[in-house]
């Protein structure tokens, strides 16, 4: 999956790590750096291995990385 995902045009590079096993699944956390990563590509370079995105939880884009800080919301 990683050397799939990093040979796609604007991918820098992935991290795929095991979260999870059950009987049926398993839960694969991936993470993609790259300076324009095309979420179409990567959704369908997944689906050709027979996976599928749960969820997307972080985007970040600019000159510069944000780092995520907590703040009073996070305490609710």
């Amino acid at each position: 999956m990683s050397k799939r995902l990093s040979a796609l045009k604007g991918v820098d590079g992935v991290s795929c790590i095991l979260d999870e096993v059950d009987q049926d699944t398993e839960s694969v956390k991936v993470t993609i750096e790259g300076g324009s990563v095309n979420y179409e590509s990567v959704e369908d370079t997944l689906r050709e291995l027979g996976a599928v995105i749960h969820s997307v939880d972080v985007v970040a884009s600019g000159k510069r990385l944000v780092e995520d800080v907590r703040t009073a919301q996070d305490h609710r």
